[in-house]
C-alpha cells in the first residue's frame, strides 16, 4: 500500500515551517476524477503533519505518554534529478514517532535511535558511518535538533543514511497536542520522529560492491552460501547431486542461508558469475572427486581469484559447519575493516578554507573547526558543493579556530559532497 499524507483546510498555518522546508520537494494534486480541484492537494514527503493530528486525538493524559509508534510507509518526494535508491520519487521506509512529557525524554529517545541504527550500520551492514548533529542550515524542517549516520560511498560521496530528529515542541505547539500533567496543569508534549529507509539498501551496494557486481555482508545477505555442483558424465550426476543435497542440509540445520544451484540449464561458470554479481559471500563446489573424497571447495566473494578459493575442506559435518561460520565472519569483519580504511584515507583534516576546497576538489571530506555562520555554511555550499555532513558526536578536545573565520570554535565539522 502507498500513503500519500494529502493536506485539508486548517493545516497550511500549523505546518508552515515544516512545509517551507520541503516545498522543493512537494507534488501537488490539481485535478481529481477528470475534474479541477477547487483546492490543491499536497502529496506529502513526510509524516508528522498527519502523525501530529492523530497525537492530538489520542494523548489527553500525562498517562498516555510516552506514545510511541513506528511504522513503514511509503513516502513520495519529487526529485528533479533521481538516483537508484538513493534519490527516486517514492520509497519505502521505517519511521517512528514518540511523545513524551519532557524535553529530556524526548532528547534520549533521540539520542537512543542514533545510537540503534550507528550499531545496525555496523554490527550487521559493515558500513562505518560517522554519528553527529547537524547543522542548523541542514537540521530537518520543524525540528529542534537532527541527529545523522554519514556514510562514505565507494565514489566517496557523502550518503544520509538514517536520521533522528529531536522535534521539541515546534509540532505540538503548532497541532495543540497538549496533556494534563500530574499536577493537573496542561503542557505541549515534547516529540521525536526518526527514520531509515531502502536508501540504505543503495548504500551496502555502494559501499562494499564492485566491478563484479554486489558484495554482501554475511548478516544482511539473503543467501550466505550457494552451492554449485558440477559434473560431466550422466553417472556422475547422482553422486553430486546427493553429496550437495547433504551439505545443504547440514548447513541449514546450523542456521545458514543456503541456496543449491543445481539447474542444469547453465554451466558451472555461468552460475559461478552470476552469483557472484548476486554478491553471496560464500561458495561450495562439488565434483565427483571432492565426492570421492569426502571434501569440497569453498571461495570467497570478497577476495577474487585463487587467493580466494580453498579445496580440501572436509565434508564432515562439524567441520563443515565450523568452517563455513567462521569465514563468514571473517567476510563481515574484512568488509568492516576495508570501509574503515577506505573512509580514513578520504578524510583530511583542514585548518583553513582554501584547504577545505582544495580536500573537496580531490573529491574527499574534509574536517575542521567550525563556529561561523550560517551565510558562510551557505557560501561554502555555493562555492564547493559540499555541505557540513555532521558535528561528529566524537570530538577532538580544546578550543580550536574556526577555519573560516578564525574565532575560537569548540567543534570539527565535516565536509563533503552528496547525493
Amino acid at each position: 500500500m502507498t500513503f500519500c499524507w494529502l493536506s485539508f483546510p486548517g493545516w497550511s498555518e500549523k505546518e508552515a515551517s515544516h512545509v517551507e522546508g520541503f516545498s522543493p520537494e512537494l507534488a501537488l494534486v490539481t485535478i481529481g476524477g477528470g475534474k479541477e480541484l477547487e483546492e490543491k492537494l499536497v502529496v506529502r514527503p513526510t509524516s508528522e503533519t498527519i502523525v501530529n493530528h492523530m497525537f492530538t486525538q489520542w494523548i489527553h493524559s500525562y498517562r498516555d505518554l510516552p506514545l510511541m509508534i513506528n511504522q513503514w510507509a511509503n513516502v513520495t518526494r519529487w526529485e528533479m534529478r533521481t538516483k537508484p535508491f538513493v534519490r527516486t520519487l517514492e520509497f519505502l521506509w521505517q519511521e517512528g514517532h514518540t511523545a513524551h512529557a519532557t524535553p529530556e525524554e524526548a532528547e534520549k529517545e533521540a539520542m537512543q535511535m542514533i545510537d540503534i541504527y550507528t550499531k545496525f550500520a555496523y554490527e550487521q551492514a559493515a558500513i562505518p558511518v560517522i554519528p553527529g548533529r547537524k547543522s542548523k542550515v541542514e537540521t530537518f524542517a520543524g525540528a529542534s535538533k537532527t541527529y545523522t549516520i554519514e556514510a562514505m560511498m565507494g565514489d566517496r560521496k557523502a550518503l544520509q543514511a538514517g536520521t533522528s530528529h529531536n522535534l521539541g515542541q515546534n509540532f505540538s505547539r503548532a497541532f495543540g497536542t497538549q496533556f494534563t500533567d500530574e499536577n493537573g496543569q496542561r503542557q505541549h508534549v515534547w516529540q521525536t520522529s526518526w527514520a531509515i529507509s531502502t536508501r540504505f539498501v543503495g548504500g551496502i551496494i555502494m559501499t562494499h560492491g564492485d566491478d563484479s557486481g554486489l558484495m554482501l555482508p554475511p548478516k544482511v545477505a539473503p543467501i550466505q552460501l550457494v552451492i554449485i555442483p558440477i559434473w560431466k558424465k550422466a553417472e556422475e550426476k547422482t553422486g553430486v547431486i546427493s553429496a550437495a543435497l547433504s551439505v545443504k542440509e547440514v548447513l541449514q540445520k546450523s542456521g545458514i542461508k543456503v541456496k543449491l544451484d543445481d539447474s542444469e540449464q547453465r554451466t558451472p561458470g555461468w552460475k559461478f558469475n552470476f552469483w557472484e554479481m548476486k554478491g553471496v559471500p560464500l561458495r561450495i563446489e562439488i565434483g565427483p572427486r571432492d565426492v570421492s573424497s569426502g571434501s569440497v571447495v569453498i571461495s570467497r566473494r570478497d577476495v577474487p581469484g585463487k587467493q580466494g578459493k580453498v579445496s580440501g575442506i572436509s565434508m564432515e559435518p562439524s567441520t563443515l559447519e565450523a568452517y563455513v561460520k567462521d569465514k563468514l565472519d571473517e567476510i563481515q569483519s574484512a568488509l568492516l575493516g576495508k570501509a574503515i580504511s577506505f573512509r580514513d584515507s578520504n578524510i583530511v583534516d583542514v585548518s583553513s578554507y582554501d584547504e577545505l576546497k582544495e580536500a573537496i576538489n580531490l573529491g574527499k571530506w574534509a574536517r575542521g573547526p567550525w563556529s561561523a555562520s550560517d551565510a558562510d555554511e551557505l557560501r561554502v555550499k555555493e562555492e564547493t558543493g559540499a555541505t557540513i555532513r555532521c558535528f561528529p558526536f566524537d570530538q577532538p578536545q580544546g578550543i580550536k579556530k574556526c577555519l573560516m573565520t578564525g574565532n575560537p570554535a569548540e567543534e570539527v565539522a565535516i565536509f563533503a559532497k552528496s547525493y
